[in-house]
């Protein structure tokens, strides 16, 4: 019988405040509790995931928070094996979750920089501007992606100047307009910062192109991302190393600075996201895996704010789930979870340091509580073991 696993990767789908959440600031953050809450509060209705409830989607954040999420109904037999997972490692950006699930939690601590203004040091600036022979630089602060580029593209488009900016992430971020600075110009850009924040030990670097005129200027889906290398070999290096392939879906392939990887789609949304990844799942053959990160509820969401959007992409999601559940031959193990919070309800507008869910499903699992655990790297440690691999690093099987 053939063995493949999927991984859907609901980027920001956190369920409960993480047990060390008050060292973020983000004590009583609880992004799918607060959604629910908002559903039936502002539409009069409850967030409606029946596929997802019925996996144990609401017993795991039971299980994260002592209580089922608004409008959420008790259940007694589940179609999937469910628990809640807390981060082990540092931080609760994006690549540290993406890399503790796949065996490699982050123990060390990334470098950040200051919220304020300026927040990059000038000795970064002045050779990002000489190296690339800039006229400037526009930003220069903590800020949201959406509203600088709002605030600040008419002065960029005429001047010249990229605009950068960071957030409560390791991160270093430059957007640029694709057609009067041009995108390969923005990618040229983005890989001599990638240079120069090493210095610094920023885990990522990321190209943020737009197009559009005055006030009505929108991100593109050609955001690059560069990530410095996992320290450590992940489940999916290792996979790769036996001669099995991972074929990564959105931005997966950037997230792990493209190693251990067989191959990369991405697509626009988190539904041509969902379209790619059953296509994945008809090209993959036995001990294969697919890793697909859905963006959209965290950049498009959490980091605007924005629950009824969010409330209506994971509704969108649910109604596909079975799609993808038609799809799975025996031999076949999928889990849904998530690399942190963006509680679209909370405090500004970076992730919240939450728990996520692991839910496992396929043909012939035994299903349950698997209750709370203590590291995300209880996902890729358990398809590690359904994948017929050695055992990680880090992590306890579920199976």
């Amino acid at each position: 019988m053939a063995k493949r696993a999927i991984i859907l990767m609901m980027d920001s789908f956190g369920i409960g405040a993480a047990p060390d959440a008050c060292h973020f600031q983000d004590q009583g953050s609880n992004t799918l509790g607060h959604i629910a809450s908002w559903s039936l509060a502002k539409r009069g209705r409850p967030l409606t995931l029946p596929n997802l409830e019925a996996l144990g989607l609401g017993a795991a954040a039971r299980e994260a928070t002592g209580f089922l999420p608004s409008g959420f109904l008790q259940q007694a037999d589940f179609t999937g094996l469910y628990a809640a997972a807390a981060e082990q490692s540092k931080g609760k950006d994006t690549p540290s979750g993406h890399w503790e699930l796949a065996g490699v939690p982050v123990l060390f601590d990334w470098g950040y920089f200051p919220k304020t203004v300026p927040s990059f040091p000038a000795a970064l600036t002045d050779a990002l501007i000489a190296e690339a022979g800039l006229p400037g630089i526009l930003g220069n602060c903590h800020a949201s992606g959406t509203e600088i580029i709002a605030e600040l593209g008419d002065a960029h488009v005429a001047s010249g100047k990229p605009i950068i900016y960071t957030s409560a992430d390791s991160v270093l971020q430059i957007a640029a307009h694709e057609e009067s600075f041009g995108l390969d110009r923005l990618y040229t850009l983005c890989k001599i910062a990638r240079k120069l924040v090493d210095a610094y030990n920023i885990g990522r670097v990321i190209a943020r192109p737009f197009t559009g005129r005055s006030g009505d200027y929108r991100r593109t889906p050609n955001r690059k991302d560069l990530a410095v290398p996992p320290p450590a070999p992940t489940l999916l290096d290792k996979l790769v190393a036996r001669g099995s392939q991972v074929l990564a879906v959105g931005k997966i392939g950037d997230i792990f600075a493209h190693q251990g990887i067989s191959s990369v789609t991405k697509a626009d949304d988190n539904a041509g996201l969902f379209d790619a990844t059953l296509a994945a799942l008809d090209r993959a053959g036995d001990g294969d895996l697919i890793f697909t990160n859905f963006v959209d509820f965290d950049q498009s969401f959490g980091h605007r704010r924005d629950p009824g959007g969010y409330a209506d992409a994971l509704e969108a999601f649910d109604a596909r789930l079975p799609e993808l559940q038609a799809k799975l031959q025996p031999g076949d193990l999928a889990l849904i979870t998530a690399d942190h919070g963006c509680d679209p309800t909370w405090i500004g507008t970076d992730h919240t340091r939450e728990q996520v869910p692991l839910i496992f499903f396929g043909p012939g699992l035994a299903t349950g509580n698997g209750g709370r655990r203590t590291s995300f790297a209880d996902g890729g440690q358990t398809l590690a073991h359904h994948l017929g691999l050695p055992p990680l690093d880090a992590g306890r099987s579920l199976i």
